[in-house]
């Protein structure tokens, strides 16, 4: 074929070639841009599935939260929080300033959960503490007032049970700890134990979080004994623990195993399952303060205490100032720093 034969069908062929690589480039960049955003389309939560803001695991410190709203803002709720209130809501206010807190309690009413979730509900407070979830009545209460609930668990917590230092019992059952509350066993000799009468304290019912998950999970929703002796605080209860030898009391695990005055115990589904809510060995309360019995986080983690659950940041979700103080103290306690300074209170990581 002569050169001048050749010529057309090189430019034919070269312009076919510009053609497919143009085409192909053109195909990519749109598969590309369709791509991201298909990644960009998260799940949205359902109403009965709160969650924590997408934004809350990538923050390292208190400094890179972002949009945090400026002014002082009121909370309050489970005082089983009260160790998270001392040691990581100081450290936020300190590291920054502009985000300011005020706990509020209701004037007659004692502090808890249900008192936290029920002020919030009623405008009182920018978001509450609790150490259970929500029950339907208050999401439905909420509803009605025109705006939803958001619970996000922030921690893991237990409830550990004490007697006094100078009893020789080891461990319970959960239901030997359920027939002590109800009044089917009243003396330490009926549990393995020596022969003293039982002493059970408790906080007064419907008085919080942690006493509605003992209720629930320990008694089953029955009734305490006539035995059971109610006492306003876990601080009140715990002095009442320690000059009662035969004195029985549960609380926030946090409250209860670095105590020096009282004695916690191992707790189990069977006899053969008891798991201490403290690190073993013991330290011996001798010993104490200079050196205090730490948390079991390993078995609170694994489910393998029996009596575990999460503490939650309750959150209205109105797009007003509330939300948005909510929201950015969840992402605080949800930080990298915060979840530190949770273990450091003596409760669980969540992550």
């Amino acid at each position: 074929m002569s050169q001048k034969n050749e010529t057309p069908l090189l430019i034919v062929a070269l312009l076919i070639t510009v053609g497919l690589v143009g085409g192909a480039i053109w195909w990519f960049m749109r598969s590309g841009i369709n791509l991201t955003a298909t990644n960009n389309n998260r799940p949205t939560p359902t109403n009965n599935q709160p969650e924590a803001p997408l934004n809350a695991s990538s923050d390292r410190d208190f400094a890179s939260v972002q949009k945090v709203p400026s002014g002082l803002f009121n909370y309050g709720g489970s005082t089983s929080w009260a160790p998270i209130r001392l040691r990581v809501d100081s450290a936020i206010q300190a590291a920054r300033p502009e985000f300011r807190l005020r706990y509020v309690t209701s004037t007659g009413v004692a502090p808890g959960s249900s008192t936290g979730i029920k002020m919030l509900i009623d405008g009182k407070l920018d978001f509450a503490q609790s150490s259970r979830s929500l029950r339907d009545e208050e999401l439905s209460s909420a509803q009605q007032r025109g705006f939803k609930l958001q619970q996000t668990p922030i921690a893991i917590d237990g409830l550990a049970v004490a007697v006094n230092p100078s009893l020789n019992i080891s461990g319970l059952t959960i239901d030997q700890l359920r027939s002590i509350y109800t009044g089917k066993v009243t003396n330490w000799q009926q549990v393995g134990g020596p022969n003293v009468a039982i002493q059970p304290y408790s906080r007064p019912a419907n008085d919080g979080g942690t006493v509605e998950l003992f209720v629930q999970d320990v008694l089953g929703n029955q009734k305490f004994a006539a035995n059971v002796q109610f006492v306003a605080t876990t601080t009140q209860a715990l002095q009442k623990l320690a000059s009662s030898p035969g004195g029985i009391y549960y609380a926030s695990a946090p409250e209860v195993v670095p105590q020096c005055t009282i004695k916690p115990i191992a707790l189990g589904r069977k006899a053969n399952e008891l798991v201490p809510p403290f690190q073993e060995p013991f330290v011996p309360l001798s010993q104490c303060p200079s050196q205090r019995n730490q948390l079991n986080t390993e078995a609170f983690q694994s489910g393998a205490y029996p009596i575990t659950r999460n503490l939650f940041a309750i959150i209205k979700q109105n797009g007003q100032t509330e939300q948005l103080a909510g929201d950015a103290y969840v992402n605080f306690l949800l930080s990298n720093q915060g979840q530190e300074l949770i273990s450091q209170s003596g409760f669980v990581r969540i992550r």
